[in-house]
């Protein structure tokens, strides 16, 4: 089956970096790579989206080590690298063009942050008439201050993305229910 793929969003070295904040699922990258290695055995398609920032003072600014893929997860040279600046990774990239040209329906997300990258990609992928899957345990979310400055843990946050998703415009499962 290749009309499925996998979408990994921003799996780069900034995420790791101490700046980025407290995170919850600490074992998301393991789930990540599980995840990679089957697409990559069953000959599925993949693609690889990269943050690379507007901002001189981001780590994940062009050139900075911030924005390079982890190297567990880095992309194939057969692996399709979309490169985006705002959170959704269908805005000005022309994802849309190569997944349509290419026959592929359905979307398999993971990568960070579920309250950003993956919450705006999967909505947008739902909007556009894809069937989204997001794996909970292959993402994760940062602590996050509220607008009343009080603290939303990452575990919050990450839940409440994926709730915002769940059903409206996603499928949300494991990597184990998944990969069956």
């Amino acid at each position: 089956m290749t009309d499925r793929a996998l979408l990994v969003i921003d799996m780069q070295k900034g995420m790791q970096e101490p700046r980025a904040g407290r995170r919850n699922n600490p074992g998301a990258q393991a789930q990540v790579q599980r995840l990679l290695m089957h697409w990559r055995t069953t000959g599925r398609p993949v693609v690889h989206v990269r943050h690379m920032s507007r901002f001189a003072d981001s780590v994940f600014f062009p050139g900075q080590p911030g924005a390079e893929f982890q190297d567990a997860l880095a992309p194939l040279p057969t692996e399709h690298v979309v490169e985006k600046n705002v959170t959704d990774a269908f805005a000005h990239t022309g994802l849309e063009r190569w997944l349509r040209v290419r026959g592929i329906e359905a979307l398999v997300v993971v990568g960070v942050a579920t309250n950003m990258s993956v919450e705006a990609t999967a909505r947008s992928a739902s909007c556009l008439g894809f069937a989204v899957t997001v794996v909970s345990d292959a993402s994760f979310a940062f602590d996050r201050a509220g607008i009343d400055g009080a603290t939303f843990d990452a575990e919050q946050v990450h839940a409440m993305a994926l709730a915002n998703l769940q059903g409206e415009y996603a499928r949300v499962v494991t990597a184990a229910s998944l990969l069956g």
